[in-house]
């Protein structure tokens, strides 16, 4: 399908949110895209190691850790040339679309740890929080998304939000967890009002997707199979996104965006994943 400037899309990855503390905290803009379209929680697959790098790389690829080789969060060997992140291919098959992304961990959209995982944004916004202050960091990229989207001409971003995966490391499983998570609710809202302002927006057909990568344990920290480490959550609406009783997984983040923006996929690609409401 040639590409149209009216298909848009934003995946928002906010890290290392558990299944019951998503249900626990107050958050009305991930609720309101659940009920326009679904929210699913799931168990991740032996392909996937309840670690960052792997799992966000899952996300941006398409495809599991077997195949582009980040099975850690340094992602030496990787094979991310071969499975290219979704905004990559994207420009890649179509050079007119414009493209943005913006995290605070590095190495998402940086060299850092022989990344980025997003290799190739049109704008990117990199930031590292100093003194692990990840609510400072938040903030900024809430206001450079809202800036960026609600007033540029953007088809794909990715948004992330690294807050509540580092307090849990440092407190476990507390009430300043579920603020973290509660925060990065109102961010993703920031942005999404931005976009719901721009001129064009009733013209336009914005698909929006928010996951986690990963849950932690009690005490903090994920990296086993312990069943709140191992269970993540995909929320998404759109056009083209179903309503409710959706089974899906992480490598579908990308078919998704690739079927949201109608752009064909090429078997060659080797996607592991399918579009949401498509796999058994």
């Amino acid at each position: 399908m040639a590409f149209s400037t009216r298909r848009r899309i934003v995946v928002f990855g906010v890290d290392g949110v558990r299944t019951d503390t998503l249900a626990a905290a107050r958050t009305p803009r991930i609720d309101a895209i659940a009920a326009e379209g679904f929210l699913a929680a799931f168990e991740l697959n032996d392909l996937a190691p309840t670690v960052s790098g792997p799992g966000w790389s899952n996300i941006a690829t398409g495809v599991w850790a077997d195949k582009h080789n980040i099975d850690g969060n340094v992602f030496a060997d990787h094979r991310l040339a071969d499975y290219p992140d979704f905004l990559t291919r994207l420009r890649t098959a179509w050079p007119e679309i414009r493209t943005y992304a913006a995290a605070d961990w590095p190495p998402l959209v940086g060299p850092d740890s022989e990344g980025p995982v997003f290799a190739t944004p049109h704008r990117v916004l990199r930031l590292e929080a100093p003194d692990d202050d990840y609510d400072m960091t938040g903030a900024d990229i809430a206001l450079d998304a809202a800036r960026t989207l609600g007033a540029g001409d953007y088809h794909a971003a990715f948004v992330y939000f690294g807050e509540p995966d580092e307090i849990a490391h440092h407190e476990g499983v507390t009430p300043n967890y579920l603020a973290a998570v509660e925060r990065a609710d109102a961010r993703i809202g920031q942005v999404l009002d931005a976009i719901r302002a721009r001129p064009a927006f009733p013209d336009e057909e914005w698909t929006f997707v928010v996951v986690t990568d990963h849950g932690h344990i009690d005490t903090g920290g994920h990296g086993g199979r312990d069943p709140w480490e191992a269970r993540a959550w995909i929320a998404a609406c759109g056009p083209l996104v179903p309503r409710g009783g959706v089974t899906t997984e992480h490598a579908d983040v990308a078919p998704s965006v690739f079927a949201a923006l109608g752009l064909k996929v090429d078997p060659a690609w080797g996607l592991e994943g399918v579009p949401f409401g498509h796999r058994p």
